[in-house]
């Protein structure tokens, strides 16, 4: 789940928590609570089958594996998982009455708590037969992901991820010949006893700025690309955000702990 910029002022002064290695370790085991509930929904997306039913899924996976869904009751959140589909970007909420359909781009969000640890990941899922674009789009969100993992060296600035996924982004576009919106106002955060923790990871910005980089540190890095604007708006519902222009958009997500020997990803399998 990614949390908005203006969340911000609300952890600005507190201290970036730092884990231990066997933290991390209790990270990791968390992670792959989630890691199977997403790979799990990802075999189940299909056309017909409803984000209802994905939830539903998702929060009996999270159960069985002795863990606690971390976005249910969250702030008032609904469900287990966020399920947003197409022109939705991220908080979608999963309905019984929301039935994907072929073609469907659907991303699916998805948290856990176990003995007290969280691990956040995200995934988008192609539905059925898609248009080229919109794998396309996937590719290049799932990329810059690749790309900020890559950067979450110990020693990095923080800002240092943001700028290597703004980075290939760009590149992307350029190699797909159209230029990705990189979603504005949302952007990864760190993660550890709570959900949502300092710092702050925008998808964009220089080089160089921000907090060092240091062994113990975890953060969720979750790139948000669409196929226009990078302008969104907030249905009624309170939660769901959409392209401003109706564009299809993707949200890939990891949760990454910093250590010596480079970046661990804590949410894969």
């Amino acid at each position: 789940m990614t949390r908005v910029r203006g969340a911000v002022s609300r952890l600005r002064g507190r201290a970036i928590e730092l884990k231990s290695a066997g933290e991390l370790d209790a990270m990791r085991a968390a992670g792959l609570v989630v890691a199977r509930a997403l790979r799990l929904m990802s075999t189940r997306a299909r056309a017909g089958v409803s984000t209802g039913e994905l939830d539903e899924l998702a929060e009996q996976s999270i159960r069985d594996a002795g863990a606690v869904p971390s976005f249910k009751g969250y702030h008032g959140f609904p469900a287990t998982i966020c399920a947003s589909v197409n022109e939705q970007v991220v908080h979608g909420i999963p309905s019984r009455r929301q039935v994907l359909a072929d073609g469907d781009l659907a991303s699916i969000d998805c948290g856990a708590i176990l003995d007290g640890w969280h691990g956040d990941a995200a995934i988008t899922v192609e539905v059925g037969s898609v248009p080229s674009a919109d794998r396309e789009l996937s590719a290049a969100c799932r990329g810059a992901l690749l790309a900020g993992i890559e950067a979450a060296q110990p020693d990095a600035r923080l800002s240092d991820i943001s700028h290597a996924v703004e980075r290939a982004c760009l590149a992307a576009g350029v190699r797909d010949g159209r230029a990705y919106g990189i979603v504005a106002g949302y952007g990864g955060h760190g993660i550890g006893t709570s959900m949502h923790m300092e710092p702050f990871l925008p998808n964009q910005g220089r080089p160089g700025r921000g907090p060092r980089l240091r062994a113990g540190m975890a953060l969720a890095i979750e790139p948000m690309l669409t196929l226009g604007t990078e302008r969104t708006e907030e249905l009624d519902d309170g939660w769901t955000v959409i392209t401003a222009d109706g564009s299809r958009a993707a949200h890939w997500e990891h949760t990454v702990g910093i250590t010596d020997g480079g970046p661990r990803v804590l949410t894969v399998l």
